[in-house]
């Protein structure tokens, strides 16, 4: 038996495991003693099948099995422990051709890198301090809401509530009204754009003609007004403060309080995750060393998994997987570089421990969130090793991005310096 290593890149190695008969006739031979206390055949006695005939009969299945296990055993043993490939080997070929056996696989290794001085490393942080104004307009919104609607005999404005029957029209520019379809369109949100324009000043009984669509894929529909509505707010009493923070509040200036309170949380945790997201892409930018291609595979496999589960656990219809994959490579690039980025700097901030506090921290979170007990929360991740573990991975990562806090340059801008920025990045 022998094991050939070919390196394709400097992550990406070729394993051939190549063996004769010989190697594998011990295996062979105790899997036919084995079959031969299973197999009954009319003429025999139970177990005393002759092994030439068992041979004859069903040797190709059994060596075949054989075979498999033997590749198998010797990659677990003898591959993995001496190369500790990342991400999910692949076989590339297995074949057994006159009493010869090669097996090639394709696995992948960690690349040999070092870590770039991090303070050379700049990162823009978002910082926002909520006004008044944003929890005037927060609340607001709320008591729209929570309002009701009033059906008038008025024009329509910018923030009215409009039921039409929309008819599409022909290339004849005839009305099709078998497939007309009646449609509720709400001016104040962002999606009724473009209506807008074209209901602006109307009124009940009014039909309008309107274009939707961009370019070369446009549609044409009139627009029968049926019903207009305008909206009557709710009024901020204690009552509805103690309504909508589910007593939390007391009254109005309690509840102005927490709503600020949870705009800020907002804000807090949205820069959080930006920071962490503007942290990788710098150090991904900073570095340059290549990925293991199955590692890669591996990355993009659970993308397509997490499609998968927003869907019903089922691709959506007419889901283009390998385009998809294509359109995701740089991102399964980034996310792969961030995975070897994240090990080298839990090998630098050696002193990272996850301590008990930590993870009751964790479960308490979690238990607030979906309103059950903390018990019932440790009892859930003590039944679920993996989702443990996973917990682990997550609070040392964010352990790391503490760490990093303190050894790259941050720069604290705000809310609209961040946004243009961002902006540009996009643009660019």
């Amino acid at each position: 038996m022998e094991i050939t290593v070919n390196d394709i890149t400097s992550v990406d190695k070729e394993i051939v495991i190549s063996a004769v008969r010989e190697d594998l006739e011990p295996k062979f031979k105790e899997a036919y003693k084995k079959y031969r206390g299973q197999i009954n055949m009319p003429g025999f006695r139970p177990g005393k099948v002759p092994i030439k005939i068992i041979k004859k009969r069903f040797g190709d299945e059994i060596e075949s099995e054989e075979i498999s296990n033997f590749v198998q055993e010797i990659f677990e043993e003898k591959v993995v422990p001496e190369h500790e490939p990342v991400g999910e080997s692949q076989m590339l070929e297995l074949s057994w051709e006159n009493d010869e056996l090669e097996a090639k696989f394709k696995i992948g290794a960690r690349p040999d890198f070092e870590l770039t001085d991090l303070e050379s490393i700049e990162v823009d942080r978002l910082v926002h301090d909520v006004t008044d104004e944003e929890v005037e307009e927060e609340i607001d919104r709320q008591l729209q809401q929570a309002g009701n609607w009033e059906e008038v005999e008025e024009e329509i404005q910018d923030d009215y509530r409009v039921t039409v029957d929309a008819i599409p029209v022909d290339e004849d520019g005839e009305l099709d009204e078998e497939n007309k379809a009646e449609e509720v369109i709400d001016l104040s949100k962002e999606e009724s754009n473009e209506f807008r324009d074209d209901l602006l000043g109307r009124k009940k009984g009014d039909e309008v003609d309107v274009e939707i669509g961009h370019d070369d894929h446009t549609h044409n529909f009139q627009l029968v007004v049926k019903k207009v509505e305008k909206p009557h707010k709710a009024e901020l009493t204690d009552q509805f403060a103690k309504e909508q923070s589910n007593g939390e509040a007391k009254n109005v200036d309690e509840y102005k309080s927490l709503v600020k309170s949870q705009i800020q949380d907002y804000y807090d945790q949205s820069a959080d995750d930006l920071f962490k997201n503007d942290i990788i892409d710098g150090l991904v930018e900073e570095h340059d060393f290549e990925v293991p291609d199955v590692f890669e595979s591996q990355i993009l496999n659970q993308y397509v998994e997490r499609v998968k589960q927003q869907s019903q656990g089922q691709l959506p219809p007419g889901f283009d997987e390998e385009e998809y994959k294509e359109n995701m490579q740089e991102r399964a690039t980034r996310d792969a570089m961030w995975f070897f980025l994240n090990e080298k700097l839990q090998e630098k901030f050696d002193d990272i421990e996850i301590k008990p506090e930590d993870i009751d921290e964790h479960l308490e979170g979690e238990a607030a969130r979906y309103g059950i007990s903390v018990d019932q929360m440790r009892n859930m991740f003590a039944q679920n090793p993996q989702q443990l573990e996973s917990l682990r991975k997550s609070i040392r990562e964010q352990k790391v991005f503490d760490k990093l806090r303190d050894e790259v340059h941050v720069n604290e801008i705000d809310k609209e310096e961040y946004q243009e920025k961002h902006d540009e990045k996009i643009k660019a």
